[in-house]
């Protein structure tokens, strides 16, 4: 089985791919505090329009920590370098999940340290899509309380008493 590091390493150079893949131009930073005495992020990428210093972190499911000092940094060098700071998180057999480390949804403990739980992540955090533009998250708050107006849910009673088919009802829809 491959250790934390290797397995770490593996999921950088995972992140690293997608997001050349999605048109960014992206380099993986040298092994933490190793090339310099200036914590670096684990990631830079940028398209043009956006830039991110990203801190990678991987896990099986249980809960990612990072160090205080270790986010103080990734904030320094991304307001000095005029980049976007955020949390990439992954955990096994789930997608890349990211977060401002000001974000509600990263907890910081009472030690300094910010954690993000892997159901955090699921419900809350930016994905890959959204996160290199090719999407956009809507909430339910956003879609209003409302809910559909009158003429959609006269449609859909009636494709569900068999008055209209699918295709009628998509066409009325769309």
């Amino acid at each position: 089985m491959a250790d934390s590091n290797e397995k770490g390493d593996r999921r950088e150079r995972e992140l690293v791919n997608e997001l050349d893949a999605a048109g960014f131009a992206v380099m993986r930073a040298p092994a933490s505090g190793s090339a310099t005495e200036r914590e670096l992020p684990d990631v830079l990428a940028g398209d043009g329009e956006v830039f991110y210093a990203i801190e990678a972190k991987s896990s099986s499911g249980q809960p990612i920590y990072l160090d205080g000092e270790e986010v103080e940094a990734l904030l320094f060098f991304a307001r000095n370098f005029g980049a976007k700071p955020r949390i990439g998180v992954r955990y096994d057999r789930e997608d890349w999940y990211f977060f401002h480390p000001g974000d509600d949804a990263v907890h910081v403990t009472d030690g300094g340290n910010y954690r993000v739980k892997r159901e955090t992540a699921l419900a809350a955090g930016t994905d890959f899509d959204e996160l290199v533009g090719h999407s956009e998250k809507v909430t339910l708050d956003e879609v209003g309380e409302d809910g559909p107006d009158r003429a959609t849910l006269d449609v859909l009673d009636a494709l569900e008493r068999g008055d209209l088919t699918r295709e009628e009802a998509a066409e009325m829809l769309g």
